[in-house]
This record gives structure tokens, sequence and C-alpha cells, in this order.
């Protein structure tokens, strides 16, 4: 059900409810990269986390943009990538990005080394 007076979230309220559904979801090796130190101009936290198999991805996504959607009341223009594939998908909340890669993909592309500098948080 879509509230009636939904407003826009917060960023600390995106990254919760983000992790919150990564974590019910059951993704493993949760992390959070801030970036704003780092002045990057394009969002202040990257979560980075793995799913064990593509339905798994896809239903993580499922689940944050519905809850999404519950609280802000439509979708505020949120972009996704990669999702029919599932191996890396990129789903683009503004404020916050969130990596969910599957165990490979993650080896392979190793975002957190990527981004060194920034503070890294493990979620548990």
């Amino acid at each position: 059900m879509i509230k009636a007076h939904a407003k826009s979230l917060t960023t600390a309220e995106r990254l919760d409810l983000a992790l919150s559904v990564l974590s019910d979801k059951k993704a493993d090796n949760i992390v959070v990269l801030d970036l704003r130190e780092l002045n990057y101009v394009l969002c202040d936290y990257f979560i980075v986390a793995t799913a064990e198999s593509d339905r798994q991805a896809q239903a993580i996504v499922d689940t944050l943009t519905d809850k999404l959607k519950e609280a802000e009341g439509k979708r505020m223009g949120y972009r996704v990538e990669g999702y029919e594939v599932g191996q890396w998908i990129l789903l683009d909340l503004g404020d916050v990005v969130v990596h969910i890669l599957s165990p490979e993909a993650r080896a392979y592309y190793r975002i957190e080394e990527l981004w060194g500098d920034a503070k890294m948080i493990s979620y548990a």
C-alpha cells in the first residue's frame, strides 16, 4: 500500500532501508563505503553485497524498490543496471548506490579495493 503523504527519505533513512533489505534477504559480506570525505560528487555511499544467485540478487532489488516506493510514494528516478543477468546489479538511489554482485564478480572486480581511500563499514 502506498502512503498518501509519502515523502522523500533522507540519505540516512535510505541507507538504513537498503541495509535492512540486504540483511533480510540474506545478502553476504555487506560493506558500506562512505564516500563523503572523498568529495565524490555522484553519491555519498556505496553499499557492496554478495548474492549467491541471480535470483537472490533480483529479489533483493525487487524488495528494495518496493520498500522505497512504499516509503516515498513513487519511484524517485532510481536506475537499475544489470538486472537481467544478475551477476552485478547496480541500483542507483541518488545519494546511495547499491552494488549486488555474485561471489565471482565480487572477487574479480574488488570494488572495495578500488575505493580504498573511503571509510569502510562492515554491516553484520
